[in-house]
């Protein structure tokens, strides 16, 4: 028997289809000589710092920094069932080989080599790579599995992201909540990805606005400017100069530029375009991306690439022509594609761009979410868009004379439309604003306008804009690129597959709130930031971690050089810190203490009610319960100060009113709290007896 391990149920059901494993067993599906089983997310972690030593409980100077010597991994809370499961499997006389079938990315073969390492397994290990769910795809890639041992500088990567993260938020919390007596939460990319948001603010406010002045004159469609005047009495001058009086275009630089077709999504720039387009968070953008990936409507979302492979050619060309006749936005368009434009193995590594599959055909589009069949009419314009013909455009950048006065006038000229007709054509089925252009004029040197109307128009200079998601996704992507060599391959801040988490995890941890469509800091977020080193904010030094994480990937570098030079840097901020002044300390004073709603189950202290979540009032304790948790707002609940009480009093709460995701059903369940153990709460359901 093959014993195969997925990432989620929904992926391992897909998978058991195509084997022809149809035989339902607790936990897992059998038949046709597999097994396919699966994980619930990460079972297993890395060991808390008190689960090394007892002392660890308390937070502590002298305890820093607090770097194992030998790691240990633990069975999450709220898993356990499913790991017990596995490990069973794993174990099982019948069972001669084991499939990693996990997500095909960094995360994904940690979360399978964790589980299979801390079951002991020695069995041979496969892995199953695919980018997409259709059947012809799995087919396809269990056909072609390679041996385990081919990914094992992957999961080294992913280990060592791990055992860095846990490095930097342990020993940096700790420290600087220590120095500072407050609850402070330090992560190593979510910190320096709060100091471009506090950065960008902090420009903001310091900017002083300037007001200027530009004279006009202007005839049917044309509309000419003059320089900026500081003084209004100057441009009125102008103005007046000018009314009713004949102009003539003195110089004409015509130049034609080409505009290429723009490129497949990844998944930062489909964030990105989501959140332009219809305000979607990164993260609303990802999940609906990852629901139709299982769905078998697209292909595998957490990828970094742009292209697809010289293979896919005839495939695509195939996919454009079912995308033509499925979709409402074409209805009369004509072009020819170009599949060449968006082929290049060379810039694919494990994933290729996402594009829609086959199975759209035969999908009823109109059932999906509006979020979802958004997203999918997005993708797949831009396969039709990145296929298109270039738009090819005359620039005219004019300098006109009216009165002795020099105006200026920049046009343009279509020559072909190109990939344009398939954006606006999407644009309007939308109802997306098209960004306004340069006037389409028919325009040349020595042509005379008039008699002209003028006027004065007045202006002030802007300050930097607030980052949206879009805008912050991008620097994200870009952070650290302008002080890195040009021959470094640049990977910024976090991964495609985890910036939209660390955006959430800001604002769930109150340092980032949403303003409309923009990203802004908090007071809290803002005083965090002041107190740390640049070290641990930079987003130069996190980018070259990341860089060093793909090198450790690609076998380039070593782990132990990689995590030495983490546990290097926090031995030295120890040093560095050992006291601060109480003018430093009191840049956290005067917050007003929220209301005590209970005891905590940790240590005991107060709990009180903060901006979004219920904490511990000891410094040195790290409960939290959240009020968005996400656990409990996927069962329609919410962590409201009544709730908070319950759960502190008695540890559970029991419901009447859930509703299942699957049936739509309602049904009585209660939820308990877990043992947070070091952090964050858990929850488990427990469903009453028949």
């Amino acid at each position: 028997m093959k014993l195969v391990i997925a990432e989620k149920p929904s992926v391992a059901m897909a998978l058991a289809s195509v084997l022809g494993a149809r035989t339902r067993k607790d936990g897992y599906v059998e038949g046709n000589g597999y097994i396919v089983s699966w994980c619930i997310g990460h079972l297993v972690g890395l060991c808390d710092a008190s689960e090394y030593d007892e002392k660890y409980k308390k937070w502590r100077y002298e305890d820093l920094p607090i770097v194992p010597e030998c790691w240990r991994h633990k069975v999450l809370d709220g898993t356990k069932k499913q790991y017990g499961i596995l490990k069973k499997l794993m174990r099982d006389s019948n069972v001669d080989e084991v499939i990693c079938a996990t997500d095909a990315g960094r995360e994904g073969e940690l979360i399978f080599r964790l589980v299979y390492e801390q079951a002991g397994c020695k069995k041979p290990m496969k892995r199953l790579w695919i980018s997409s769910m259709e059947e012809q795809a799995i087919k396809d890639g269990f056909a072609s599995l390679k041996d385990g041992s081919c990914y094992d500088s992957l999961y080294q990567s992913a280990l060592c992201r791990a055992k860095a993260d846990w490095l930097v938020g342990i020993n940096a919390s700790r420290l600087f909540s220590v120095l500072y007596n407050q609850n402070l939460k330090v992560g190593r990319v979510q910190t320096p990805t709060l100091a471009m948001i506090v950065d960008r603010n902090q420009k903001i406010k310091e900017f002083t606005k300037e007001k200027y002045y530009m004279a006009h004159i202007k005839f049917d469609d044309m509309d000419a400017v003059t320089e900026h005047f500081q003084k209004k009495e100057d441009a009125d001058k102008v103005a007046a100069d000018c009314l009713e009086r004949m102009c003539e275009v003195e110089k004409d630089d015509v130049k034609e530029k080409t505009v290429r077709p723009p490129k497949l999504y990844d998944l930062t720039t489909l964030q990105r375009e989501a959140n332009r387009m219809f305000g979607y968070t990164a993260q609303q953008t990802l999940d609906a991306v990852q629901e139709m990936y299982e769905q078998k409507l697209v292909t595998y979302p957490r990828t970094d690439s742009q292209y697809l492979t010289d293979e896919m050619e005839e495939s695509t060309e195939t996919l454009i022509q079912m995308l033509l006749g499925k979709m409402p936005y074409v209805e009369g368009l004509e072009y020819q594609p170009d599949v060449s434009k968006v082929l290049n193995s060379k810039k694919v590594s494990d994933h290729h761009a996402i594009i829609p599959t086959m199975e759209v055909a035969k999908a009823d589009i109109g059932e999906l979410k509006e979020r979802n069949r958004k997203i999918l009419y997005l993708i797949s314009a831009r396969v039709l868009t990145a296929t298109a013909d270039p738009y090819i455009y005359e620039s005219h950048k004019c300098q006109i004379t009216c009165n002795y006065h020099t105006f200026y006038l920049t046009a343009k000229k279509t020559k072909q439309e190109g990939f344009k007709a398939i954006e606006n054509k999407w644009k309007q089925f939308f109802g997306v604003k098209i960004e306004k252009e340069e006037p389409e004029l028919d325009i040349w040197a020595g042509k005379h306008y008039g008699p002209c109307d003028s006027f004065v128009s007045e202006h002030f200079t802007q300050p930097p804009k607030q980052y949206t998601e879009d805008t912050l996704l991008s620097a994200m992507e870009r952070a650290g690129n302008e002080e890195l060599t040009g021959d470094t391959e640049k990977k910024g801040l976090g991964t495609p597959a985890t910036r939209a988490a660390i955006i959430e995890k800001l604002i769930q941890s109150g340092f980032v709130k949403r303003e409309k469509k923009n990203l802004v800091p908090t007071d809290d977020g803002n005083v965090l930031i002041t107190v740390l080193p640049d070290e641990i904010k930079s987003p130069k030094m996190t980018a070259e971690w990341e860089m060093a994480l793909n090198h450790i990937a690609q076998n380039t570098e070593t782990a132990d050089e990689f995590l030495n030079g983490i546990t290097e840097l926090m031995q030295e901020l120890v040093a560095r810190y050992q006291g601060i002044s109480e003018e430093k300390k009191g840049q956290f004073q005067g917050k007003a203490k929220g209301e005590v709603i209970g005891k905590c189950p940790r240590c005991g202290a107060d709990v009180r009610e903060g901006k979004v979540n219920f904490y511990c009032s000891d410094r040195n304790c790290a409960f939290t319960l959240w009020k968005n948790d996400k656990f409990l707002a996927s069962q329609g609940k919410k962590m409201d100060k009544a709730a908070a009480k319950k759960f502190l009093a008695k540890g559970k709460i029991h419901y009447k009113d859930l509703v299942s995701k699957k049936t739509g059903r309602q049904y009585e369940a209660t939820v308990e709290m877990v043992d947070p153990g070091e952090g964050n709460v858990q929850f488990n359901l427990i469903f009453p007896q028949r």
